[in-house]
């Protein structure tokens, strides 16, 4: 059990700011050493409705948030209605005292103070700051620099705005909260600037994307920063051109990437088909949401799991991976890229809102990616599909003396089109040998599953969700293993059939037990029970907890 987690909760409407509060409690926290993971929940709206970002902290390793609040302030009255019990045992609520006055909290005038400045709407997020900075005790010279740093615009309202509220809190608030420093600290990152940084590490030239959470992250991220990164970003007029853009771009050698979600998504199987049957190594990123359909575009699931494994008609080789922490998609991502070159085929990043909109310390180590070079032709006659002993055939690039043939028409060895069943039966038999070399691949130089702790029970997972899983078993003190499958496709049975005739649970973000289907039918992994949760939100690590602890008992 953690003695030292302090978690702060800032809500109200959307457009007051609560993001960017949370964003600034993160890396105010790291001024003191600490661990921090802060998580983003928002509906589909540029204002109103309801917003809170929560920041847990604590010196030790922490890999997910908490729903109990130690400090929470509350911008509206919404907020006091949902997030009225989430506060620990002897947690502080700060609210506006335009609300009707709470029972247990402390009323600040925080919208009629802001009524004084230019901003009125737009500032009341510095409240939270302020209040957080003084119920800690910590000086307000502390907070003028922080204001000066993440608030620049109108920065002397900004100052004197926060300046007021902290007086009022500091006074108010007689017994502070005490935090420990800690004694070192990793950069904070999102995951989806971790991905970004991955695949830029291991050589790529273009990513390709229409806005679509959770996806929009990473073309933001890589749009900003990709000058630096050597990455040029592409927004097409839709998906469809998303795809067929990308596949296009890796004729010419560029390593290209496709960001999207599910509905998105849909609408590429046919390029995914069309990346299968001519071999092109195109990274995609699909990052899952609630479905079907539009669902609810700003919260997280693992609905789309089976849907990821068989994308596009037809047989030809697929690469599923899902990272289980916003570290671990730094190097996944590196490494689903090289996979992608070289096996010369389409491969998913499968991930999740929270993981991609996360932010947590992490510790990245460049110099361990690099850009792994495909099989290059060399002389002779060139050949698009020469069979090899691999299935992998060399590639050649414009501008050439060669033809290169790439085409979506079944073909011979040159790429040119055929009908005739020797023909037909030779590129299945090639593209089937290409999918036993994967496999053999993977068993010998991949890392497919991770495993946690020791003992049974086993705890079975896979993507964002391990890291609130790999929490609760800290919070429970259970003496248990946490297995999280980091390739899906193809499904790590060579390694997980170990477990089965064991005491298993599966933990997933989904109603109809996706992971858990694959563990039985590939496996023979029977669980004495199942964990699910689809109501859009990650597990909170308390709640899964006590849940733990009931089935184990």
């Amino acid at each position: 059990m953690n003695d030292d987690l302090f978690t702060f909760l800032i809500a109200g409407k959307a457009g007051q700011g609560t993001k960017k509060a949370g964003i600034v409690a993160a890396n105010f926290f790291a001024r003191f050493k600490r661990n921090v993971f802060q998580m983003n929940d928002y509906p589909s709206l540029i204002r109103g409705g309801h917003n809170f970002s929560i920041v847990s902290t604590s010196t030790q390793k922490i890999y997910s948030h908490y729903m109990k609040a130690d400090l929470a302030v509350l911008l509206d009255q919404r907020s006091i209605k949902i997030h009225q019990n989430h506060l620990t045992e002897h947690g502080l609520l700060v609210y506006d005292d335009a609300i009707k006055k709470q029972e247990h909290g402390i009323g600040i005038p925080i919208t009629s103070l802001a009524k004084k400045y230019s901003t009125p709407d737009l500032i009341v997020g510095i409240a939270g700051i302020a209040t957080l900075v003084a119920a800690i005790a910590c000086d307000r010279s502390i907070l003028d620099t922080i204001i000066q740093k993440e608030y620049q615009r109108n920065v002397q309202d900004n100052l004197g705005y926060a300046h007021e509220i902290y007086d009022q809190v500091f006074e108010k608030t007689p017994k502070k909260f005490i935090l420990r420093n800690g004694t070192d600290t990793d950069p904070i990152l999102t995951g989806a600037e971790t991905i970004g940084l991955g695949v830029s590490a291991a050589g790529l030239d273009l990513f390709f994307a229409y806005p679509m959470t959770p996806s929009t992250p990473i073309l933001h991220f890589l749009s900003l920063q990709g000058k630096k990164l050597g990455v040029r970003t592409i927004q097409p007029e839709n998906e469809i051109a998303v795809a067929n853009m990308a596949i296009g771009a890796t004729f010419t050698g560029a390593r290209s990437m496709v960001g999207t979600s599910g509905g998105g998504f849909c609408l590429m199987q046919e390029a995914f088909s069309l990346a299968g049957m001519a071999e092109a190594p195109v990274l995609f990123f699909l990052g899952q949401r609630p479905g079907p359909s539009t669902g609810v575009p700003t919260y997280t699931e693992q609905g789309e799991l089976l849907h990821s494994l068989y994308p596009g008609q037809g047989e030809f080789p697929r690469i599923v991976a899902s990272p289980g922490s916003i570290e671990e998609a730094f190097y996944l991502s590196a490494e689903l890229l090289n996979l992608a070159w070289h096996f010369q085929t389409p491969v998913i990043l499968l991930s999740e809102k929270h993981l991609t909109e996360s932010s947590m310390n992490v510790n990245l180590q460049p110099d361990k990616i690099s850009e792994v070079k495909p099989l290059q032709h060399n002389n002779g006659n060139y050949q698009r599909y020469r069979k090899t002993d691999s299935g992998i055939s060399p590639l050649l690039f414009p501008p050439s003396k060669e033809m290169i043939k790439w085409t979506s028409y079944e073909h011979d060895e040159n790429g040119y089109t055929t009908e005739e069943a020797e023909a037909i039966t030779q590129m299945h038999i090639k593209r089937r040998t290409k999918q036993e070399s994967l496999v053999q691949y993977l068993k010998e130089n991949i890392k497919t599953v991770n495993e946690y702790g020791s003992g049974e029970p086993f705890l079975f997972t896979f993507g964002s969700t391990t890291m609130t899983v790999r929490e609760a078993v800290l919070v429970s003190g259970l003496q248990c293993s946490v297995i999280q499958l980091i390739y899906l496709q193809p499904f790590p049975s060579w390694h997980l059939q170990k477990y089965s005739g064991h005491k298993a649970i599966i933990i997933e973000q989904n109603s109809t037990g996706q992971l858990e289907q694959l563990l039985r039918e590939k496996c023979g992994i029977h669980p004495i029970t199942s964990i699910r949760q689809f109501d859009g939100r990650p597990f909170d690590p308390e709640l899964l907890a006590e849940k733990l602890k009931k089935v184990t008992a």
